[in-house]
């Protein structure tokens, strides 16, 4: 019998026949980018016509521009325990994670090169610590979760310029010991960055940080905007050519500045209660999927993880034939590296586990998910693994 690896990939996108075309859609795939929460949706339409000039220019328009501009960064400061004028926003979570690596890097220069990550971080957080200096990796255990001990000790070699590491994987959910590296990272005089893209407006992130990177996408608010938050007193240097915006050259979308910060203080306002309704479901689809489906791996935390994310990887099947046939019944589910899912390349994060590289599934359960959604996708799991098993032909292993 061949293997599925030796299956032409043309197959496996086709593993599974087109059924249920009409079924209602459940999106289980929020992480990064959640619904647009109809309080978002109606500050943004607002700001749309009152602030839609540039920031920048001195006539009333433009100041009215920078009045929301302004609002929406205290806004978002005082969601997060910080000052006004430490918050700056990006264009997306990509651009605050790499010019928060690259402008740190350069400012401390004359300290050394050496970015201490852990080996989950997301690819944005890798790729820019690469680029600025000299990566050092620190693995994690089968939850995902780093060796804070490691962690630290890391911190204390000669030449370290910066460490990062993200408050809670949004592949896998399983929260950081964050506050232990931060101690650490205190004592060693080293800056801390905390990736909070998956966290903020889920859960408290604390303030066991210098520096703070968040996606407004996550929370509820439009895509194409992230935030960065950095503490006094941390040395920062732009590597990139002077701007009149010296941190993220160009500036952002004004209306979508606005509806992130009102979406922000909603997520934040509704936090405990959707942290429990999601944390329940959750808690059952763990439950249920291991015991439901044959050969899968739950992976991720049990407890000490965010409450809308689930990850399980399923033996004998790759994927992206899992995910389609999932999408072909009505179900929006996320596949691959969070991170890097448009490629559906192997996930850097299950591999540091060693966990399960392929045919894994997360999910990312939006605000308001209704719990007959959760049921119908659970009873129509295991059948559907079980025909893309069988069209792979390894459906009696």
């Amino acid at each position: 019998m061949s293997s599925p690896s030796d299956r032409d990939p043309a197959d496996r996108s086709a593993a599974a026949p087109v059924t249920h075309a009409t079924a209602r859609r459940v999106v289980l795939d929020a992480g990064g980018r959640a619904p647009l929460l109809p309080e978002a949706r109606t500050a943004f339409l607002e700001a749309l016509d009152q602030g839609w000039a540039d920031p920048r220019r001195l006539h009333a328009e433009g100041r009215r521009a920078r009045m929301l501009l302004d609002g929406a960064r205290e806004a978002i400061a005082a969601s997060v325990g910080a000052r006004t004028p430490e918050v700056d926003l990006a264009p997306s979570h990509t651009a605050a994670l790499h010019g928060a690596v690259r402008s740190v890097a350069r400012g401390r220069r004359r300290t050394g090169s050496q970015v201490v990550v852990s080996a989950v971080e997301r690819a944005a957080v890798l790729n820019a610590a690469d680029f600025a200096g000299d990566r050092a990796t620190v693995g994690v255990d089968r939850d995902g979760r780093v060796d804070a001990q490691e962690f630290s000790a890391a911190l204390t070699r000669p030449g370290v310029a910066l460490a990062a590491l993200q408050h809670a994987n949004g592949e896998v959910g399983t929260l950081q010991p964050v506050d232990t590296v931060y101690a650490a990272a205190r004592s060693a005089g080293v800056p801390l960055l905390v990736d909070a893209g998956a966290s903020l407006g889920h859960v408290d992130v604390g303030d066991a940080w210098d520096l703070l990177a968040a996606d407004a996408g996550d929370w509820g608010g439009p895509g194409g905007l992230g935030v960065l938050v950095s503490r006094s007193g941390v040395r920062r240097s732009p590597d990139w050519p002077e701007d009149e915006d010296r941190w993220f050259p160009g500036g952002v979308s004004v209306p979508a500045a606005l509806a992130a910060a009102v979406a922000l203080q909603v997520a934040v306002s509704t936090r405990a209660q959707d942290d429990a309704a999601r944390r329940l479901l959750v808690d059952t689809l763990r439950t249920r999927v291991a015991a439901e489906v044959p050969d899968v791996d739950v992976v991720g935390h049990p407890v000490d993880r965010l409450p809308h994310v689930l990850t399980f990887s399923c033996l004998y099947v790759e994927g992206e034939a899992l995910l389609s046939a999932l999408d072909e019944r009505g179900f929006a589910v996320g596949s691959g590296s969070a991170c890097t899912s448009s490629a559906l390349e192997p996930s850097h994060v299950l591999a540091a586990m060693g966990a399960l590289t392929h045919g894994n599934i997360r999910l990312a359960l939006p605000r308001g998910t209704a719990a007959q959604d959760v049921e119908r996708f659970l009873a129509e799991l295991p059948g559907i693994v079980a025909g893309v098993r069988q069209a792979w032909g390894v459906g009696g292993l």
